[in-house]
C-alpha cells in the first residue's frame, strides 16, 4: 500500500472510529437509561448498573458497525471528489482498483471484528447479562427487600413489606403476581420468613390470604390461610440451569443444539434463522463498502450528481439490510425465506464489483435528479422570497 493508500486508510479508518464509537455510546445511552430503575428502584450500585448495561455494548457495535463503516466510506469519498483528488488520481493513471485497496482492507477487518463479535462475543457477553439480571434480581428477593417500598421485578412481580424484625422477619407483607396472563394474584400477610435450600428460595407466609382474579371475571376468589409458601425459585441463579433466548445462544448451540432442549423442539425455525442470520452478519460490511464505492468512487465534476448518488446508495443499503430483516424474521416460518438475504448479499457483491472494476457512474436516473433539482431550487426559491417579504 502506497502512501496514497495509507492516506485513505487512515482518513476512513478515522471517521469509522469516530461513526461508530459517537453512535454506539448514543445507543448504549438510551439502553442504559431504560435499565436506570436497577439504582433507582432496586437499590443497586453504580458499579452493577454500568457492568450490566454495558453488556450490550458488542451487540450494539456489531449492528452498527457495517453503517458506519458505510458513512466513512462516503465521507472519504466525498471529501476526495469535493476536492478534485479523485480526477487528479485517475489522470495519474490510478485504476479504480488501487484506489479501493485501502477501503478493501479496511472492510476486510470491520468484517472479521463483526464476525468475532457475532460468533463468540456477543453471545457471551448476553449470557452473562443474562446470569447477573437473574442473580441482581435474587439479591432483591433476598436481602434489598426494605420496608416501605414497593420493589418490582420484571415488571409483573411487586414486594412489599411494612417492617423487618432484628431477627429477619417480615411484617405486613403484599406480594402482587401478575406473570400469568390468565390470573393476577395478590397475598396479603401478617407476618413471613425468606427460606433458602436445596430445593430453592421461598417466601413462607403466615396468617394472610391470596386473591386470585381470573381474566374476564369480575369477582376474585379469595382464600384464607395459615401457613403459605410462595416459590421465588425462578427469580435464583443458583437453581437449575439459567435458560437462555436464541439470541443469546453460542454459535455452537445453533449449530448442534443440546439433546432434549426444550426451545430446540418447540422452534427449530428460530434456531435456523438465528444461525444465518449470525453466518450474514460479516458479509454486510463488505457488501455495503462495494456498494457506496460503485456510487461514489468514479471521479465527476458535479457535486449535484455525488449528492444524489449518496442517496442512491444509502437507498440501495437500506434495501439489502432491510432483505436481510425480513429474511431472519420469515425464515423462522419457512426455509426458504432464508435466502433472500443471500440474494440481497450477492447482488450487491456482483453488482458493486462490476461497476467498480468496468469504472461505471452510477446515478439515478436524469429524470429523477431533475425533479429532485427543481424541488431543491423551488425551496430556495420560496425561502428567499420569504426573507425578502420580512427583513
Amino acid at each position: 500500500m502506497g502512501s496514497i493508500g495509507r492516506y485513505i486508510f487512515r482518513a476512513t479508518l478515522g471517521a469509522f472510529l469516530v461513526v461508530l464509537v459517537s453512535v454506539t455510546t448514543l445507543m448504549w445511552i438510551t439502553q442504559a437509561l431504560r435499565n436506570f430503575d436497577l439504582m433507582t428502584n432496586q437499590g443497586q450500585s453504580v458499579l452493577v448498573f454500568v457492568g450490566i448495561t454495558a453488556l450490550i455494548i458488542p451487540m450494539l457495535m456489531m449492528i452498527i458497525a457495517p453503517i458506519a463503516l458505510m458513512i466513512a466510506v462516503a465521507h472519504v469519498l466525498n471529501k476526495l471528489g469535493n476536492d478534485s483528488e479523485l480526477i487528479v488520481m485517475n489522470a495519474a493513471g490510478m485504476a479504480p482498483w488501487q484506489v479501493f485497496r485501502p477501503f478493501l482492507f479496511l472492510g476486510i477487518l470491520v468484517s472479521l471484528v463483526v464476525a468475532w463479535i457475532s460468533f463468540y462475543l456477543s453471545p457471551m457477553c448476553l449470557q452473562e447479562l443474562r446470569r447477573w439480571a437473574t442473580q441482581v434480581r435474587a439479591e432483591i428477593v433476598t436481602s434489598n427487600v426494605q420496608p416501605g417500598r414497593f420493589i418490582v421485578i420484571d415488571g409483573k412481580l411487586t414486594l412489599h413489606i411494612r417492617s423487618r424484625e432484628p431477627n429477619g422477619q417480615l411484617l405486613g407483607i403484599m406480594v402482587d403476581d401478575q406473570r400469568d396472563p390468565k390470573e393476577r394474584g395478590t397475598i396479603f400477610a401478617e407476618r413471613g420468613d425468606l427460606l433458602s435450600n436445596e430445593r430453592g428460595i421461598f417466601l413462607l407466609l403466615a396468617s394472610g390470604a391470596v386473591h386470585r382474579q381470573e381474566a374476564g371475571k369480575q369477582d376474585p376468589v379469595i382464600v384464607r390461610f395459615k401457613d403459605y409458601a410462595f416459590d421465588l425459585s425462578r427469580l435464583s441463579p443458583n437453581v437449575g440451569p439459567v435458560t437462555f433466548a436464541i439470541h443469546e445462544r453460542s454459535i455452537r448451540d445453533l449449530i448442534n443444539p443440546p439433546p432434549g432442549d426444550a426451545a430446540f423442539k418447540r422452534s427449530p425455525g428460530h434456531f435456523r434463522a438465528e444461525l444465518h442470520n449470525r453466518m450474514t452478519m460479516p458479509l454486510y460490511p463488505l457488501a455495503f463498502l462495494l456498494v457506496t464505492f460503485a456510487f461514489l468512487g468514479a471521479p465527476r465534476t458535479t457535486r449535484q450528481s455525488r449528492a444524489m448518488s449518496l442517496i442512491g446508495a444509502i437507498a440501495v443499503v437500506a434495501v439489502i439490510r432491510a432483505l436481510g430483516f425480513v429474511g431472519t424474521i420469515s425464515g423462522a416460518n419457512s426455509s426458504l425465506a432464508l435466502i433472500v438475504p443471500y440474494l440481497g448479499l450477492a447482488a450487491a457483491f456482483i453488482l458493486g464489483g462490476w461497476a467498480m472494476t468496468r469504472g461505471v457512474v452510477i446515478e439515478p436516473p436524469a429524470a429523477l435528479t431533475n425533479l429532485v433539482n427543481a424541488m431543491i431550487e423551488g425551496v430556495r426559491r420560496r425561502t428567499a422570497a420569504a426573507a425578502g417579504q420580512h427583513p
